[in-house]
């Protein structure tokens, strides 16, 4: 199918529900984070996804940010033992990490594919 054959899906929307950037009924994700070969309801290929370490960068940042700032408020306001950080902060930086990894790269993939975005070539 066309790309013309589909209504425009937002980028955003799609790719943080996990959704097929073109039709978005179709899912983009095989496992937590592996991308599927092609779009289960309209068979976009999605070989042209490279995300590389965008997603990481932006959870690092983002995700470091909230886990250090509560850590800090923490010590702070309670002065509590080590083992209280490692059993109250170790969780929630997983969980804040894990939970914003998927979203982000797919936000990311689903922008490549609004945007057109491809490696860079040199016309002769």
């Amino acid at each position: 199918m066309a790309h013309e054959d589909h209504a425009p899906q937002s980028p955003v929307s799609t790719g943080l529900a996990g959704r097929c950037p073109r039709c978005g009924q179709g899912r983009m994700f095989d496992g937590f984070l592996t991308v599927a070969p092609k779009c289960n309801a309209c068979g976009l290929d999605f070989s042209f996804a490279d995300a590389a370490d965008g997603p990481a960068v932006f959870v690092m940042l983002v995700g470091g940010f909230i886990v250090c700032g509560f850590a800090l408020w923490l010590e702070l306001t309670y002065e509590p033992p080590f083992w209280v950080h490692l059993v109250v902060s170790l969780p929630l930086a997983l969980v804040v990490c894990l939970g914003m990894l998927r979203p982000l790269k797919g936000v990311l993939i689903a922008l490549q594919y609004h945007h057109k975005a491809e490696e860079g070539r040199l016309e002769k």
